[in-house]
């Protein structure tokens, strides 16, 4: 003991094996990265006797970030202090300061003892900080991706606990993924270029992903394997996706009632073998992630409640590997009694009678008792009224409903339902939160609560479905904040949206009548009129209105040319959601030579419509109506190519008006997944020859079609249905049909109908043509005589899809979807030669991706299954391709 403390008070290093003997003989707990010196000759120390001090100074040393003070203070030694050297309170205040983390060596020494006095000095190495950190093994897009994963920063100290949770984060980051081998080296590399900095490389190995094989049910008697495993939505086992005899077999059923128009069958085989088949995997893998196998479990309990089983529960489940890089999962149910609804009784309800709240709630006694169904009638029935909309859409914002399971007998239960109704709430403040761009008062319009009404549920969902059809914001982050004061019997609503891309430019192209037709076009959704000559509001271009600017040129070069333009105001006047829209169209076609050649041949086509739209409350708010007045004329200069007409010259005129009919409820723009469109157009000019005693018949076609008479009708749906996640169901009908008022003028020549391909908008429906596409065919190939050089079009037609889609992205700036579609239709030269069940078939797959900035970019590949007289090669196997444009 004399040796050591003498080799002390003479400033020597210590031997290893002299340190841990002096550690343990001071019981002082640290001893690899500690030191305790006590420094001048003058300090005698006996070990026997401890001599008291006070600390007169302290000093710190050797730290760059930190504050002194502060590390003085977490030592818990300060000036002033009475202490006895030697003593344990040094080796607590290096335990305070390396229990921090923060350091690589901690020492005390007294620099100066004056009297009883003795100043310190707090000797301190930092662990280094972190420069930067890079990845290696894996993709630059997950690095980003690994980046917010594990949290850390430039200038974070270097810590165990720093390097132990990244590595852990990235592995649980893999192994979210299916990665559960996956293995992270982290290297340290001093920074030359800062003092006490280091670089941290996470070498990443993941390694073969770990699949499941195969999944064992047991114990369940009254659901089959196949539903047990449906149940697990995201937990899926390796294996066929189904037979191929089931694939014909669903194929042929679903084409054969989808072309008759049996959409009724044709639902119920989707359904029957949906729900009672193979398991379900679209666009599904076996990996195995256990969050969502989680999930699952839970899933399948909420599948046995659904069915009555309320006592199920799964009693073991169990994972083992396997030597092929694959998991086994076994799962052991106990199903339990099948229960079902007894009587059902209301407590606390004064405004609704029970019957009436039972007639709503649409259970009776002996209905399989559900908790899904229950709960969903008693709060939110997306599809139907519940009992809370009743109460919530009149004001009772604090409204309770708790079923109480009041006697369980056999395999009946009989529910209480307490209702506490509350106080009706009226709305305080209305507020919308993340409109950087539109105005104020463009979103403000769109709201259906307003401060001082009644609060209404039904009100908020209709609001924020009008604000995503404004395709102002992101239709999937609109969330209403209702904000209750039950103090007051008030409520605030807060309307949080976030901005996206409105505006378009529209690069579109498509191949078709053997050549590029390209198109150039701006559309400004969101613009601003009146801020047009505002120097400071061109960012870049005046927005923020709700007005909607286009302009459009397209060409194929010298022989076509066409430019249009257009303009709406949603809200004419300020006041009500009454649309004012004015637009000019302008197209020349020719054969490319000057106008000085007499060879020349030319279409001109000029013309203005004027239009305004109006949203009605009858038969309910969601019908519109636009009337429009238009004026074409058409300008033929020895032209006969695509349109051929009488001599191919004269001036033809075209003054009609329009009116659009239509219901839209779909509750998103880009992607609906419910709801429908419905509309019937008419369009119909003047009876001219009712209004002269002309002879028509006999009549040269230059003057018969001077100025053109007909009706026009057009009919549309389209319905929505989400199926299961996402996977959502389309079916569409068209119709339309040309007729005239006079029968010696005939059906005008202009306005016909043409069917087939892409419908490629703008080329060649010079004469006021409809094109109609018609996937799996050529263009304009299902058209009535269209191989015969006088052809001039089809005067009714008919259109049927079956389409089934499923989104890769609900990014609202990069959306993206699959679909597969099966289609029918035809078109006919009379209304007596339709046959609505005489139709050209077709059946493909394709892809659509929206980005704001250019629109719907599409591809489809289609197969047609029936040929068409005259052009052998107009079905088979066909790509449509376009930007921007429907193929529908």
């Amino acid at each position: 003991m004399r040796k050591i403390a003498s080799l002390i008070r003479n400033n020597y290093i210590l031997p290893a094996n002299y340190l841990l003997l002096l550690v343990f003989l001071l019981n002082v707990p640290h001893f690899s990265f500690t030191q305790i010196n006590i420094g001048p000759p003058e300090l005698d120390i006996d070990y026997m006797n401890p001599v008291e001090y006070e600390i007169g100074g302290i000093t710190v040393t050797g730290i760059e970030f930190l504050d002194r003070n502060v590390l003085i203070m977490i030592s818990g030694l300060n000036v002033g202090q009475k202490v006895k050297i030697p003593s344990d309170k040094f080796s607590d205040a290096i335990e305070n300061l390396w229990k921090q983390g923060l350091f690589e060596h901690v020492s005390i020494t007294a620099t100066d003892v004056q009297d009883k006095m003795v100043f310190l000095n707090i000797d301190l190495r930092e662990k280094p900080r972190l420069s930067k950190y890079t990845f290696e093994g894996v993709k630059k897009s997950e690095g980003d991706n690994l980046k917010d994963e594990i949290k850390i920063s430039s200038g974070d100290v270097v810590t165990e606990n720093l390097i132990t949770n990244s590595r852990n984060r990235i592995v649980n980051y893999y192994a979210k993924k299916g990665f559960f081998d996956a293995e992270v080296d982290i290297r340290q590399i001093s920074d030359t270029t800062r003092l006490n900095s280091v670089i941290l490389v996470f070498d990443i190995k993941k390694n073969n992903r770990i699949r499941i094989y195969d999944i064992e049910i047991t114990g369940n008697k009254k659901l089959s394997d196949q539903q047990v495993l449906r149940a697990l939505k995201n937990t899926k086992e390796k294996g066929a996706f189904r037979p191929f005899d089931e694939i014909e077999t669903l194929i042929w059923d679903v084409t054969r009632h989808a072309l008759l128009l049996q959409f009724d069958t044709l639902y119920a085989k989707a359904g029957e073998y949906l729900n009672n088949n193979m398991k379900l995997r679209i666009f599904k893998t076996s990996k195995y992630i256990e969050s969502e196998y989680e999930n699952d479990k839970q899933n399948l309990i909420e599948k046995y409640n659904s069915l009555g089983y309320r006592d199920a529960k799964i009693v073991r489940d169990s994972i083992y590997r396997n030597d092929d890089m694959t998991m086994n999962i076994l799962i052991e149910v106990d199903e339990g009694p099948q229960y079902f609804f007894g009587n059902i009784s209301w407590v606390g309800n004064t405004i609704y009678t029970d019957e009436f709240l039972s007639d709503v709630l649409k259970i009776q006694r002996g209905d399989v008792y559900n908790k899904e169904m229950l709960t969903t009638n008693l709060s939110f029935n997306p599809s139907g009224v519940d009992v809370s909309s009743l109460y919530l859409d009149d004001g009772y914002l604090f409204f309770q409903a708790i079923p109480v399971e009041i006697r369980v007998e056999n395999d009946t239960i009989d529910l209480e339902i307490r209702i506490r109704e509350g106080k009706q709430a009226r709305i305080s403040k209305v507020n919308v939160k993340g409109n950087t761009k539109t105005n104020d008062q463009v979103v403000v319009r769109e709201l259906r609560s307003r401060p001082g009404q009644l609060f209404n549920r039904s009100n908020i969902i209709r609001t924020t479905r009008e604000l995503a059809q404004l395709r102002y914001f992101d239709a999937e982050t609109i969330k209403p904040d209702i904000q209750p004061n039950p103090a007051d019997g008030t409520v605030d609503i807060i309307y949080e949206v976030e901005e996206t891309s409105a505006d378009q430019i529209e690069l579109s192209g498509g191949w078709g009548y053997g050549r590029i037709l390209g198109t150039l076009g701006l559309s400004f959704n969101n613009f601003s009129l009146q801020n047009l000559f505002k120097k400071e509001a061109w960012r870049p271009i005046p927005s923020g209105d709700g007005q909607k600017l286009f302009i459009r040129l397209q060409s194929y070069g010298r022989g076509y040319i066409s430019y249009n333009f257009s303009f709406t105001e949603p809200w004419f006047g300020g006041k009500k959601p009454n649309s004012f829209s004015v637009s000019y169209f302008h197209s020349l076609y020719s054969n490319g030579l000057s106008k000085k050649d007499p060879s020349r041949s030319a279409f001109l086509t000029d013309g203005v419509v004027l239009g305004l739209g109006k949203r009605l409350q009858w038969p309910d708010d969601y019908f519109t109506l636009y009337q429009a007045a238009s004026f074409q004329i058409y300008k033929l200069d020895n032209y006969a190519r695509i349109f051929s007409f009488g001599t191919g010259n004269g001036n033809y005129n075209n003054f009609n008006y329009n009116f659009i009919f239509a219901r839209n409820s779909i509750d998103a723009p880009i992607y609906p997944r419910s709801g429908s469109e419905v509309s019937l157009s008419v369009a119909a000019t003047p009876p001219y020859s009712a209004f002269n005693n002309k002879d028509y018949k006999n009549m040269p076609v230059e003057e018969k079609y001077k100025w053109i008479e007909y009706h026009k009708w057009k009919i549309r749906t389209n319905f929505y249905m989400n199926i299961i996640q996402n996977l959502v169901l389309s079916t569409r009908v068209q119709f339309g049909f040309l007729g005239t008022y006079n029968h010696d003028i005939g059906v005008t020549p202009f306005e016909r109908f043409f069917l087939g391909g892409d419908g490629l908008s703008g080329y060649n429906n010079l004469d006021g043509r409809e094109l109609i596409g018609m996937r799996g065919y050529s263009n304009e190939s299902i058209t009535p005589n269209y191989y015969l050089k006088d052809n001039v079009g089809g005067v009714i037609y008919s259109k049927y899809t079956f389409e089934v889609r499923y989104p890769f992205s609900l990014n609202p700036n990069a959306t993206i979807y699959a679909l597969s579609f099966l289609e029918a239709g035809n078109s006919w030269e009379s209304f007596a030669a339709f046959n609505p069940y005489t139709v050209f078939r077709s059946a493909g797959f394709g892809l659509r991706v929206f980005l704001p900035m250019f629109g719907i970019l599409g591809l489809d590949w289609g197969y047609g299954f029936d040929k068409v007289p005259g052009i052998p090669d107009a079905n088979r196997g066909h790509f449509h391709f376009s930007i921007n444009q429907s193929i529908d």
